[in-house]
């Protein structure tokens, strides 16, 4: 499935909130109890995303207007790449990720380092 790639905006917080929470509750609850994803879901309020922006480059993956996944590069750590559960399977999460390696290379990384959750 082919989507389109590109950098978040601010304007974007909110769907990027949702889609990754989705991702929490429906996909990373079959490894983590309640108390972790309750936990986890803080870390990404609109209002903690929007915070992030100077800190990372944000991308997200969109299927017409709708944001369907996103990732992000925090100097050679990719990080948060959460795609909402109805997409999973489809090739977002590798289309995101081609965003990530390209946007590192093109910075003069050599390698990346991709901490993940069990789920991952």
């Amino acid at each position: 499935m082919e989507c389109e790639v590109r950098p978040a905006t601010s304007e974007d917080t909110a769907a990027i909130s949702s889609v990754v929470i989705a991702a929490l509750r429906e996909s990373n609850s079959q490894d983590y109890s309640p108390d972790v994803i309750a936990q986890v879901e803080r870390s990404f309020a609109p209002e903690v995303i929007g915070a992030l922006f100077d800190k990372r480059k944000i991308f997200v993956a969109l299927l017409g207007e709708n944001i369907t996944g996103t990732a992000s590069l925090d100097g050679d750590v990719v990080r948060s790449v959460f795609v909402d559960p109805a997409y999973q399977g489809r090739g977002i999460g590798g289309q995101l990720m081609d965003a990530i390696h390209a946007t590192a290379t093109s910075s003069g990384v050599g390698a990346l380092r991709v901490p993940s959750s069990i789920t991952a």
